[in-house]
């Protein structure tokens, strides 16, 4: 597999005790920002940069900030590939719900990521894996070198790596999200929501679940049994009780 990866300017050192590293999810913020705003094209030869736009807007936006939440040491804006990673593998109706990219966007990718560079910030993707997988990856990481972690995305699949010193935060609603927004969210903590994406499947992701089993009842459910593994063992015992009562 090939990486891409290019790093701020100057020496660059691994993470470690009292450091602070954002890491952004590039991704989500490119189709936001394409959703946001207004078409908008390059006047001397029509190239759509509506997206571009938008995004460097809000990466300055965040740049801005980060002195008022946490000044970084260490920044990253995380990109998908392509559409195609190893879950396709795994599952061939992985995202297969999905429409193409529009077709005023794909000439943008490469545009957004030149952008990041000219900000002097780390543009990272690597083949086969989602944004999600490396922001995962670089997030314990740096956690277990002793360094906070800022995720900057609303994607509710990385509200699982929500601990002590890893947060997330949605530029879009200026919210921090911890453990509490967690629970909020999917009614367990952060180290049972895997449990609970389990029992629902994701729509977004063409993934199905149980049929019938929403958040409620799948955070019930693990609030009970633990775990999938001994909700699933227990199952037939269930069944079998209930049946018995009929």
């Amino acid at each position: 597999m090939t990486q891409k990866k290019t790093a701020s300017a100057g020496a660059s050192r691994p993470a470690a005790p009292g450091d602070h590293v954002y890491l952004i999810d590039g991704s989500g913020y490119i189709f936001r920002a394409y959703h946001a705003l207004p078409p908008l094209t390059r006047p001397s030869d029509g190239l759509p940069v509506g997206a571009v736009h938008g995004f460097c807007a809000m990466l300055w936006k965040l740049l801005r900030e980060t002195g008022e939440l946490a000044p970084p040491t260490h920044m990253a804006v995380i990109f998908d590939y392509s559409a195609k990673t190893f879950r396709s593998d795994l599952f061939d109706g992985y995202k297969a719900n999905r429409p193409e990219a529009p077709e005023d966007l794909i000439p943008q990718f490469p545009l957004v990521r030149d952008a990041v560079r000219a900000f002097n910030v780390a543009c990272i993707e690597k083949e086969g894996y989602e944004a999600d997988d490396l922001i995962a990856t670089y997030a314990m990481e740096a956690r277990e070198a002793g360094a906070d972690v800022t995720i900057v995305s609303s994607d509710k699949d990385l509200m699982q790596m929500v601990q002590p010193g890893i947060i997330m935060y949605d530029t879009m609603k200026n919210k921090v999200i911890g453990e509490e927004g967690v629970i909020e969210k999917f009614g367990v903590p952060p180290d049972k929501v895997i449990e609970v994406q389990a029992l629902i499947g994701d729509t977004s992701d063409n993934v199905p679940g149980v049929p019938g089993i929403g958040v409620k009842t799948a955070a019930l459910l693990i609030g009970e049994y633990g775990d999938l593994d001994t909700l699933l063992a227990r199952a037939p015992r269930s069944s079998s009780r209930s049946a018995a009562r009929t």
